[in-house]
Parts: structure tokens; sequence; C-alpha cells
């Protein structure tokens, strides 16, 4: 007679090996390979002839390719399976029957139009996957691409080399755009036809998305010297992880009513912008 306790293969419960839980691998988390101690953030994802593979970053730079096989990470201590992201899901909040998430009337059915020469630049990735957000559906149909700096210091060299003029202009966005500031400087050094410089005052675009919608009662203040990012997960209470904190407040945007009307106008003055006829 079978025993119920032991099962078909006669190994006692407790001497089972659990299964690892599944994590998505999604861009910028940061894992180790279980076998040879390699660290990095979640770069790209791909399907080969022998499976599932990830491409992981560490922070010199230096890249390397893993299978994806079961129990082979280790997430924060604990070891875990890495599982192709799922799709994005569609924003949940609701909306209006015919409007983007900007709050524009849509248009079912369009085609992206053919990319124009004009472009926007935003600082960097953070502000893009914000900006696409929103703006996504709209620049789409417009035919406008977002591009980032990775910071305003070499701006003025950027705009000299993507050289505006007649039909090719360029919007920039950039962070704390406040008097006396360095990218106020910066950004009085940039101008002439064809360019259009404007920005938002906050010291990172984090705190453009309302608190209410982030479930938290306001942006801490972070003291200077202090990494802003990582001091607003402390203050907050979240684990000191950027890339986690920054999917956890994207997660909360679904459409203009998440973001402070100080973004709204900058970027829809940009998009305007650079889609002015002549």
């Amino acid at each position: 007679m079978r025993s119920r306790q032991y099962g078909p293969d006669l190994t006692p419960p407790w001497k089972r090996q659990r299964p690892a839980p599944e994590v998505p691998a999604e861009p910028d988390l940061v894992v180790e390979e279980a076998a040879t101690g390699f660290c990095g953030a979640v770069v790209r994802c791909e399907k080969t002839a022998e499976g599932f593979t990830v491409t992981l970053e560490d922070r010199f730079g230096k890249r390397r390719v893993f299978p994806m096989s079961p129990r082979g990470f280790l997430l924060e201590g604990r070891v875990v399976t890495l599982v192709r992201p799922t799709a994005p899901a569609a924003p949940t909040a609701p909306r209006r029957p015919g409007l983007t998430a900007s709050g524009s009337i849509a248009v079912p059915g369009a085609r992206a139009r053919v990319a124009r020469e004009s472009r926007i630049y935003v600082e960097g990735r953070h502000d893009a996957e914000l900006v696409e957000r929103v703006w996504g559906d709209d620049l789409r149909i417009e035919g406008v691409v977002v591009e980032y700096l990775e910071g305003v210091d070499d701006l003025p060299a950027v705009v000299a080399e993507f050289a505006p003029g007649p039909g090719r202009r360029l919007g920039v966005l950039v962070d704390h755009l406040v008097p006396g500031s360095k990218e106020q400087r910066i950004a009085d050094r940039v101008g002439g036809d064809g360019v259009l410089v404007v920005g938002h005052p906050y010291i990172d675009i984090w705190q453009a998305v309302k608190p209410s919608s982030v479930s938290i009662p306001g942006w801490p203040e972070v003291p200077r010297g202090e990494s802003w990012k990582e001091g607003v997960c402390r203050r907050l209470g979240w684990p000191v992880d950027t890339p986690a904190a920054w999917r956890r407040i994207l997660a909360s945007v679904h459409s203009y009513r998440d973001l402070d009307p100080a973004l709204l106008g900058r970027v829809e003055e940009l998009i305007d912008f650079v889609t002015e006829p002549g």
C-alpha cells in the first residue's frame, strides 16, 4: 500500500526541493547568476535555438548572456527562476471612450506616421518612458520621435550636431530648470530658430507623478549630497533599488491625470513646436 506521506518517489515532504519563485526578467532588474556569481542588470531577453537567454550588464558596462534555466539566479539573496516578461498591461484606470492617455481624441486604427526630421530630446530614460506612457499615441500619429540624452551637460554640442533648420526642429525637456541652476545656464547657451528648450522645476522626473497616484503622502525632502533617488526610497520605506522603484512609479501612471500640470504643459508645448507647419 502506497504511503500518503511520502508519495510515489518515497521522498519525505521536508526534503523535497521547493520550486523557486518565477520572476519576470524586466529591464533593469538586478540579479546574480548563481553558477558564476556575475551580477548585473537585465538588458534584454531573447529566444535562441537552445532556448531563452537573458543578457546582464554589470556596473562596468560588461555584458554576458546566460540561459534562463530554473533556479539559475539570485535576487536579493533568494534563488529565483527568471521568466520572460509579459507584455505591458493596458491601462486600468477609467478613461473616457475615444480619448488617449493624454486626453486627446483617439484615432482608432490609424497607422503610425513616418517619423519627422524634428525630434524631442529629454534628459534620461525615465523621462522618455513617462512621455511614451502618456503621449505615445499622439507621438505616433504625429510622427515624432523622443530620444534621451543621459543628461544635459553636452546639450550645446548635441544641438549643434542636430543642426536645426527649416522642417527640422528640436524640442528639449530639461529637469530642474529653475533660475540660477546649472540646467538654466546650459539652456541659456542654446537658442535660435528651430530650437525650443523648456523644463520643469523638479529635481527628477519622478516628482512629476502625483503622490496620490503612487499612494504616498508626498515626495520627501532629500538633503544635498545624498543620492536623491536612493534617499527617496529610504524615506518612503522602499527597498533601495531605484530601477524597481521606477517600475512601481511608472505602473501607477495611467493617464495625464496622474501627472502634475507643470509637466503636462511643457510636453504639450514641445509637441506643438516640433509639429508646427513650416
